[in-house]
């Protein structure tokens, strides 16, 4: 339970302890007195956000201390220590700690250790139920009904909506990627053709490996056919020689080396070096006379041949065209064809794994329809016990009459999903197919309509009230209501009171109330205190005594000190009494398996501080 809690700095509240007891704890007083910054300070204790606006002026931070006592057994204690708290901390008394300071930021701790916010508000989740006014919003908005429903149903839910929410997102991926394909496939139709004409081109074409550079070579000698073959035949004259304009014969380089060679001949047997020298003038000589007929015959080779040469110039403008168009150099078309082919290749395999994921999706589909059958299945099971739990807890707020149902249903849809056991395609998303709505009939003969539009004020806080002790789990000792009772008066308020009396023998309650009626049934009274010096506004938190009590019930029924008001509030007081000693009440409700026994009542806790 929580055992203890100070706050400081928050609000109006400059420094007040609170002591709780076990059973209900009522905290009353004038409105404006602070009683909602209890309750924020002890959401921020659970991790809840943060507002700088709510510190008190002129202080540098807030801070919230609590102490709450936890089994070594209780999920708490042992995420407590997993935070890294010893246990002996966790089982003398749990100490968190919330400080928010005026320039927005926010520290928690855990048994004396920095910890983060999200572990606070995880001890949170499994220490204290907070239920406020605010909270009807979940009644109030009908796609709501499904998650209330869904928390009563417990672990068989979690597991078949965690196979639904994995199937459908599985699902989501698959379509996804199909729609991904689906708007690719006229991009890779035109891909295709281009490629496939290039490819054409390119086989009609058939460049083999290095014609470009023989091309080009042929083109330079047909080009210049005339002064190749001039060139030539000057050096054939040079070395064979020629005739002259006067027809007298000239000498060439190989009638000279003839005479080098015949002056060489007759004197070269006297000296070996001599004898040497006119053997390489010999040799000479042949390679002269073989370079002389090399030249005699590319002369008779050269030919001009325009036609030749426009056929070499047309074949090569054809290739680099085609190389410029596609990015590429004349040499690289044959590989840049063959990439093309793997290209297109790869591209009618994306055709076929559109037709593959159009199966797959088919298939996935199937599977979704069968589990959002279960998950459906599962929710209507649960939803006749969930309005017989509602329902039961009205009878013990003064709503004996109305009539509690847990309306699933399904809407066709032409493009939604098959679902065994439907005849038409149901509307679908991630949390399955389901319309979940909580109807109720305030009155006899009146037929149900969603809790929204049906019920009044009073009827709106007593349904969530009702909703909420009957969600609790079993592992949450506390539940604090904040002015849930908002609406609600006279012999309602008080059927109301006795029930947070009977929740009470089994969990720890802590109410925030305007109801004398609600208020009488406390098994320990705290009220707030407002005061101030003109100047200075500060709000205190004490325990009353006996005495205290009834002045306190005869301020909130008649807002007026006197015998009479002092003679209702006793009245009131007895009768509270009177009805907590008629029985222990109903064991605590909620879903299948939540009931736990009573606890052994402990001593009443006490003390306050002021501001």
């Amino acid at each position: 339970m929580l055992r203890e809690m100070r706050i400081r700095n928050l609000g109006v509240i400059h420094d007040a302890e609170v002591r709780l007891s076990p059973g209900l704890n009522v905290l009353t007083g004038e409105t404006g007195a602070g009683k909602t910054m209890v309750v924020t300070g002890l959401g921020l204790l659970l991790g809840r956000r943060a507002d700088p606006g709510l510190i008190r002026t002129g202080a540098a931070a807030a801070i919230i201390e609590g102490i709450v006592e936890v089994g070594t057994d209780h999920p708490a204690a042992a995420r407590a220590i997993a935070a890294g708290a010893d246990a002996d901390d966790v089982t003398d008394g749990l100490v968190l700690v919330r400080t928010v300071g005026a320039d927005g930021r926010s520290r928690g701790h855990v048994a004396g250790r920095a910890a983060p916010l999200s572990v606070l508000s995880e001890l949170g989740e499994t220490l204290i139920a907070v239920h406020g006014q605010a909270d009807q919003w979940r009644l109030r908005r009908p796609e709501e009904h499904r998650s209330l429903l869904d928390a009563y149903a417990g672990p068989e839910l979690v597991g078949a909506a965690g196979a639904y929410r994995s199937c459908y997102a599985t699902l989501a991926d698959l379509e996804r990627e199909h729609a991904r394909a689906a708007a690719a496939e006229s991009t890779r139709d035109a891909e295709v053709t281009a490629l496939r004409a290039h490819v054409e081109e390119i086989e009609r074409l058939k460049p083999t490996p290095g014609e470009d550079e023989r091309l080009r070579a042929e083109e330079d000698r047909l080009g210049h056919a005339e002064a190749l073959r001039l060139a030539a035949g000057l050096a054939h004259a040079g070395l064979a020689g020629a005739d002259s304009r006067d027809g007298e014969p000239t000498l060439g380089a190989l009638d000279l080396l003839a005479q080098a060679r015949a002056a060489l001949s007759a004197a070269s047997e006297h000296d070996p070096t001599l004898a040497d020298l006119h053997a390489r003038c010999a040799e000479l000589g042949y390679q002269v006379d073989d370079l002389a007929g090399d030249l005699a015959g590319y002369v008779t080779g050269v030919e001009a041949d325009p036609g030749r040469l426009a056929w070499v110039q047309e074949r090569r403008g054809q290739l680099s065209r085609l190389a410029r168009r596609l990015g590429v150099e004349v040499a690289d078309l044959a590989d840049w064809s063959l990439r093309a082919s793997e290209r297109m290749t790869g591209l009618d395999g994306d055709g076929r794994r559109r037709s593959d994921l159009a199966a797959v999706i088919q298939r996935q589909r199937q599977e979704l329809g069968e589990r959002a059958a279960v998950l459906s299945r599962v929710r209507a099971e649960h939803a006749d016990r969930m309005a017989a739990a509602i329902q039961t807890e009205l009878t013990q707020l003064a709503m004996g009459s109305a009539r509690i149902r847990m309306s699933v249903e399904q809407r066709d849809d032409p493009d939604g999903l098959a679902v065994p056991g439907h005849r038409t395609p149901l509307r679908y998303g991630p949390t399955g197919i389901d319309d979940v709505e909580i109807q109720l009939a305030a009155n006899p003969g009146s037929v149900p309509r969603s809790v929204a539009k049906a019920a009044s004020g009073g009827e709106l806080s007593r349904v969530m009230l009702a909703v909420e002790v009957v969600l609790g789990s079993s592992d949450v000792p506390t539940f604090v209501f904040d002015e849930v009772d908002a609406g609600v008066g006279g012999r309602a308020a008080l059927a109301l009171g006795g029930r947070l009396a009977a929740l009470a023998r089994h969990s720890q309650v802590v109410v925030v109330t305007h109801l004398a009626q609600v208020a009488a049934f406390a098994d320990q009274h705290l009220v707030i205190d407002k005061e101030t010096d003109g100047q200075v506004t500060a709000a205190g938190i004490r325990v009353l005594d006996e005495p205290g009590r009834l002045a306190e019930l005869s301020r909130m029924m008649a807002g007026v000190d006197g015998t009479a008001a002092l003679d209702h509030a006793r009245d009131l007081l007895q009768h509270a009494r009177a009805t907590i000693r008629k029985g222990p009440g109903p064991t605590r409700p909620g879903r299948p398996g939540a009931i736990r026994p009573v606890r052994p009542a402990a001593g009443a806790g006490c003390g306050a501080v002021g501001a």
